[in-house]
């Protein structure tokens, strides 16, 4: 049989997505696909064949036609001590990356902070999932009619919505124009998981209660862009998305001499230079060194959807000094983060949640995720801190020459 079906995948007779349903055996059919690619293109797939994944489990979940698995290194940072609203204690944060040099970095700035008494404030200080749909209506006239309506029947609009999920909740609507199409950018609460399935199938529902009642409007797409999903926005780092946090520390000037081998003054002036004037002449639309490092590490280990690195990863680093200690706090408005579903559920993700204490639902619903980015926003500052002691000492050449050309 198997024979069979390779010969016709290699004739161009059959589909490689359809081998799971002919087999009934994701694993059977990852096979098939694998060794169909090897036959055609001649060569070999050993490692990517390698792999601990059960695809009649991602199947439908995670990734369509499966051939095997990359592995990417996985290393750790820490004990990062956090004084969290929901994160108390010291973490050990899994990094992915193919980066050296960088888990070393993030680890010496977790060591730093830890020594001068940790993450002393992290704090969520807004958490919502965003979905905006987009209308067209006849004239300015009716769309105006439309978005009073919506805003007369919330409560209708929030018990469609609600039905189609256990732990989602539609808190606001917040209406946008241009012309006669309007968006209404729905922002919704989703317990422990980052939400973006679970209030795309809601707002649906929603949008098709609208069609129904109100005469002549038409969705022209479920996604207007005003979400905003997988950009860089504005929208985003003024109002947020997902969860948007807070995160500080003061840094004793002993330790940053000592640990950093820095001074407290030139980091200071790294940041004003860098981080503010250097992103403002570049027309940045955030004033940060390197967020999206310790954003993409962790989402990695951690199966969170990676392309919204993108957003999570925008924000602003302030540091000044305190006497001769120093103030450092990294602020991150749209951190999309999730302990719930998605490629949270795979194993070796599983168990890099597992490391935090951050794996699976909390109690209340929301409190393991808000841990969660308060443990992520900690690292980033680590991250923030070691890499701006760096730029200031003069040291990042040297470090990565030595821990990413295999120099040591």
């Amino acid at each position: 049989m198997y024979e069979e079906l390779l010969n016709s995948l290699l004739k161009g007779e059959l589909s490689l997505h359809r081998l799971d349903s002919l087999v009934g055996d994701s694993n059977k059919a990852t096979y098939l696909r694998r060794e169909y690619l090897e036959r055609k293109l001649n060569l070999k797939l050993e490692k990517i064949a390698s792999s601990i994944l059960d695809f009649n489990e991602v199947i439908g979940r995670n990734c369509e036609n499966t051939i095997g698995a990359v592995q990417v290194p996985l290393g750790v940072a820490g004990p990062l001590l956090v004084r969290g609203e929901y994160a108390k204690g010291e973490y050990y944060v899994p990094l992915a990356t193919t980066e050296g040099a960088l888990v070393a970095s993030i680890n010496r700035g977790c060591k730093a902070i830890t020594l001068s008494g940790g993450a002393s404030a992290t704090k969520v200080i807004s958490d919502y999932m965003a979905r905006a749909p987009v209308f067209k209506l006849g004239s300015l006239e009716d769309a105006l009619k439309f978005v009073k309506w919506v805003k007369d029947n919330f409560q209708l609009i929030k018990e469609v919505a609600e039905s189609t999920t256990r732990y989602g909740r539609l808190l606001s609507i917040k209406p946008y124009l241009i012309g006669r199409y309007v968006w209404l950018r729905m922002l919704f609460s989703t317990g422990d998981a980052m939400g973006m399935n679970m209030v795309t199938i809601a707002s649906q529902k929603a949008v098709e209660l609208m069609e129904r009642e109100f005469p002549g409007v038409k969705c022209v797409s479920l996604s207007g862009n005003m979400c905003v999903d997988k950009k860089p926005a504005f929208l985003n780092e003024l109002e947020g998305r997902g969860k948007s946090v807070i995160s500080e520390a003061l840094v004793k000037e002993d330790v940053v001499r000592e640990v950093l081998k820095a001074s407290p003054e030139a980091i200071v002036e790294v940041n004003i230079v860098k981080n503010l004037l250097g992103s403002a002449r570049a027309g940045s639309l955030s004033f940060n060194a390197h967020f999206a490092n310790i954003i993409a590490a962790v989402f990695l280990a951690t199966g969170q959807d990676l392309a919204q690195v993108v957003e999570s990863s925008m924000g602003y680093t302030w540091v000044e000094l305190r006497g001769g200690d120093l103030y450092v706090s990294v602020t991150l408005p749209s951190l999309e983060v999730g302990t719930v579903g998605g490629g949270t559920r795979l194993p070796t993700q599983r168990e890099a949640l597992e490391i935090m204490g951050c794996y699976g639902p909390g109690d209340p619903p929301g409190s393991n995720a808000r841990k969660f980015a308060e443990i992520v926003a900690s690292a980033v500052l680590a991250g923030e801190l070691s890499l701006l002691a760096a730029l200031s000492a003069g040291h990042l050449a040297r470090a990565h020459e030595r821990l990413g050309r295999g120099k040591a």
